[in-house]
């Protein structure tokens, strides 16, 4: 205690960190130093979030050890699918970006590590219905490329340095991304997989469950028609991480773009998203 740490909390810890110095049934030797385990903090410092966000204070640690690479979609000189409201640009990429945001600051209030692998440092998450559009984004700082392949390229190889490092344990990547059909085509949320990857099959059914629960709760009357299936999308096949990929809606339909421009839809797209990895991680923490 005299560490400010609970001893039954720490003493597995412990003994896993000092294990070569301790004595019969792990007893304590005089004149040997050992190591101390680190105290969690109650929070974590983000700035990407925004001045008002930043500070993300830990609920639980329901999804400690797990790590997620958050990747929204297009950003930098490309926006994305483009849709219309009240003389105002719709961009896929800033709404993407608002929601992953959103959703990063969930998981790491349940303690998991998050990286965001697109970025603006000037954004953070916004409750504007009316996102503006800039070209600000950055690949982990690092200017995105014009070129399709080049930029789908450039977050893959973030995404697996990063990896490459971290695979030890439960480790998942997220891309978020927004229709452009029809105006008239109302849909709802599309979860894709790579065709060989079963983790990542897991984790977009247990998401995609997870949405059909919330529709049951907040909309009972209109059903859920969301799916899951199997993309053998660039990103999907070219990250080493189990993948989900997922079009969040029509940003051309008037309907599907009330999901987006309300923050308060944006915000419950997050947290279902977030319940939904939540739910897979408990059944399989692996």
């Amino acid at each position: 205690m005299r560490n400010g740490l609970e001893p039954a909390a720490y003493k597995a810890e412990f003994i896993k960190l000092n294990k070569e110095k301790l004595g019969k049934d792990n007893s304590l030797l005089l004149g040997v130093k050992y190591k101390v385990p680190h105290k969690p903090t109650d929070s974590v410092v983000e700035p990407l979030l925004g001045e008002k966000n930043k500070v993300v204070k830990i609920q639980n640690h329901s999804l400690k050890g797990a790590t997620f690479y958050l990747v929204s979609g297009h950003g930098g000189p490309d926006p994305g699918a483009m849709g219309k409201l009240n003389n105002n640009d719709l961009c896929e990429d800033e709404y993407a970006y608002d929601i992953m945001l959103r959703l990063a600051r969930q998981l790491m209030s349940w303690d998991a590590t998050v990286h965001i692998i697109i970025q603006d440092p000037d954004d953070g998450i916004r409750d504007d219905a009316y996102l503006s559009y800039d070209t600000h984004e950055t690949c982990l700082g690092q200017t995105i490329p014009l070129d399709q392949i080049q930029r789908l390229r450039q977050r893959c190889v973030a995404i697996n340095q990063l990896y490459a490092k971290e695979r030890s344990g439960y480790c998942r990547s997220v891309f978020i991304h927004l229709d452009s059909r029809s105006e008239k085509e109302r849909i709802d949320v599309f979860f894709y997989h790579f065709t060989k990857s079963v983790k990542g099959e897991r984790m977009a059914q247990t998401m995609r469950d997870k949405f059909e629960e919330k529709y049951k709760k907040y909309q009972p009357t209109r059903g859920f028609s969301g799916t899951v299936s199997e993309r053998n999308l660039y990103v999907l096949k070219e990250t080493n991480p189990p993948a989900v990929f997922l079009e969040l809606g029509n940003i051309q339909n008037a309907k599907d773009q009330e999901r987006f421009i309300k923050a308060s839809n944006r915000e419950a797209l997050a947290q279902w998203m977030a319940e939904g990895i939540l739910a897979e991680y408990k059944k399989n923490p692996k």
